[in-house]
């Protein structure tokens, strides 16, 4: 039985598309704690950005490297398996992250070894017990704001992305690929930051702790939608390149009733 299941064609595409999504998502999630600067990791000088009486420069999460991965892999899924595939992968993502998040909490309150705490001096790292603390203990606001920016553009995304493809048929895939996740993004890029920062650091203020003012959420929000938009832009010729592979692994005739079937669900 798992041996004619794994050989089913449209179900193993469906277990890989699904192992790199839910992987990528994950990773992004841990990952994202880190904010580095754009410009001087390219070599650059920072940039200095003037949005709405705030100087920026463009600063990102880490988790911006494999998000990219998601929206490809949300198209992709939406292609051929339809809203039902793409959300039932969001929900379960999401399941599995607020899963992690809870054993990394469990893992922070173990009692470390005495040579676990000072193993790492030798490289700068005083106490590794707060510096793991600090990396997997991210703040509840920035996981509740970031599994809901995520849940809420992947429902976009699904949505916009079959409207588009309701109106333009078979042609243009570029248009609804790259059209549903500008919109998508645009919204997670300020969802996200309201609730993680603009909310997050008013709940959780304390004497000397910095609030974020409204025309700063705003700002660092059209930084970030700003490098989504481009690099969606960019993805463009990938989405082309992993369609024209799907399609030559299925064969056109079960590719095309898998898409069919999916503007059907």
């Amino acid at each position: 039985m798992i041996h004619t299941i794994i050989r089913h064609k449209p179900t193993r595409l469906f277990i890989i598309l699904a192992g790199v999504f839910i992987a990528n998502a994950l990773i992004a999630e841990i990952i994202g704690v880190k904010i580095f600067s754009l410009e001087k990791t390219l070599g650059l000088a920072p940039a200095s950005i003037h949005l709405f009486g705030n100087e920026l420069s463009v600063n990102l999460t880490a988790g911006v490297l494999l998000w990219p991965v998601i929206f490809i892999m949300t198209d992709i899924i939406n292609e051929y398996y339809g809203m039902k595939g793409v959300r039932f992968l969001s929900y379960l993502t999401a399941g599995l992250i607020v899963f992690a998040f809870l054993v990394f909490y469990g893992a922070m309150q173990l009692t470390p070894a005495d040579f676990f705490v000072t193993g790492k001096k030798g490289s700068g790292v005083p106490d590794m017990s707060k510096a793991y603390n600090s990396v997997l203990g991210q703040g509840g606001f920035i996981i509740i704001g970031s599994l809901t920016a995520f849940i809420l553009g992947q429902l976009i995304d699904v949505f916009v992305f079959h409207k588009i493809k309701k109106a333009t048929g078979e042609k243009s895939i570029w248009l609804r690929a790259t059209g549903s996740t500008l919109v998508s993004q645009f919204i997670d890029s300020f969802v996200v930051l309201f609730i993680a920062f603009y909310i997050g650091t008013r709940v959780n203020q304390s004497a000397d702790d910095f609030v974020w003012p409204f025309s700063l959420f705003i700002a660092v929000g059209v930084v970030n939608y700003i490098y989504k938009f481009i690099v969606a832009l960019l993805l463009t010729p990938v989405i082309y390149l992993v369609h024209g592979w799907i399609e030559k692994y299925l064969g056109h005739e079960v590719a095309a009733e898998m898409k069919k079937a999916a503007m059907k669900n």
